[in-house]
């Protein structure tokens, strides 16, 4: 049995196998919760509520669903734990374990949007990631740690690989029992998610890349993002975020001298003032490979006090990865130039800069 390359040819998979909707959702909410595939409710027997077909094949399946992703190396840090994770076709990926029971799935292998700042754009895009590679990473961190969030920020853009995306957030948000608001779904923003997500089943939460106030800034930095200016893109988020109940998260890459100056948070707090959002800050992980550096903390302290008294809402989230350089995409890149001794799933790696 080979690995679904989709859900419909999970879902076919299943039927073949005399497998009803019923026991299909049994399957995938026991695969999703990390479980073994013939769990049950109560203990019981696989015998009372899976039919003799899909009983017998069930090694099979799990193998085929395991052969999604596998672990290549774990990279543990102080502010989260990053796995390099290798897909059926041998190309891969990044997910992070988040602090508070969270885990940053990747979308895409590389990315189109060639944001200027991050390692996952400099090889451009190579594929699109499935739903059930997606769903795969998370039974990966499932393995690992309790989960309640579910982030898709990792490697590429979501918004170009909407309907994979989707397809795994409405699963998670169903069979994988995970609340609506802890599915994350970050976006430069593609103006097609502010009229297909309020379509959905499942409204994920939006995060929105900002990074500055500044349009044309904000075009040399996301060189391939859609030319909405930061002031649309708020009120599109915005708008969203009202339907939802749940506020838009801004992102904000702080890099030292380029957009992390009082200037520019005043700017910020006068675009965001009486919005229903929240901006996180964040201070910029740095690798030897690109020309750009975080603000001092004294900086960042300056520029969060500044928020606040102008009654923003404000957060500083870190980039995982910054003990070990594993900053996205750049455990990836390592591993493809040679530069990264890879250990053995748990055991630390050692990354050389």
């Amino acid at each position: 049995m080979k690995p679904p390359a989709s859900l419909t040819a999970l879902a076919t998979e299943l039927k073949s196998l005399n497998a009803g909707p019923a026991h299909q959702d049994r399957v995938l909410r026991a695969w999703l919760r990390g479980h073994p595939l013939d769990h049950g409710p109560r203990k019981q027997a696989a015998e009372n509520f899976l039919p003799l077909a899909l009983r017998t094949a069930l090694p099979q399946l799990q193998a085929a669903l395991d052969a999604l992703a596998t672990v290549v190396s774990e990279h543990p840090g102080s502010d989260g734990r990053r796995l390099l994770v290798r897909l059926a076709d041998g190309q891969t990926v990044e997910s992070v374990l988040l602090p508070r029971a969270g885990v940053c799935i990747s979308t895409q292998i590389g990315c189109a949007v060639g944001c200027t700042f991050c390692m996952t754009g400099r090889s451009g895009l190579l594929r699109q990631v499935s739903a059930p590679e997606m769903l795969a990473q998370v039974v990966l961190a499932r393995q690992r740690q309790t989960l309640r969030r579910v982030v898709f920020m990792g490697m590429g853009e979501p918004a170009h690989n909407l309907d994979n995306v989707l397809e795994a957030i409405q699963l998670l948000g169903t069979a994988g029992g995970f609340g609506h608001k802890d599915l994350v779904f970050s976006s430069v923003g593609d103006p097609r998610i502010f009229s297909r997500l309020p379509q959905e089943k499942v409204k994920p939460a939006l995060a929105l890349s900002l990074h500055t106030t500044d349009a044309e800034l904000r075009a040399r930095l996301l060189p391939r993002a859609p030319r909405l200016s930061p002031r649309e893109l708020v009120e599109a988020g915005e708008a969203y975020a009202r339907t939802t109940g749940y506020p838009i998260q801004l992102q904000w890459t702080l890099l030292a001298g380029i957009n992390d100056s009082l200037a520019e948070m005043a700017a910020a707090a006068d675009l965001l003032q009486g919005k229903y959002a929240i901006l996180n800050l964040i201070p910029y992980n740095p690798t030897a490979a690109l020309d750009y550096q975080r603000p001092s903390p004294e900086t960042i302290v300056q520029l969060v006090q500044h928020l606040r008294q102008r009654g923003i809402r404000v957060a500083v989230r870190q980039s995982a990865g910054q003990d070990v350089e594993g900053g996205c995409g750049q455990l990836r890149a390592r591993l493809l130039d040679g530069s990264t001794q890879v250990t053995k799933a748990g055991a630390r790696a050692t990354a050389h800069g």
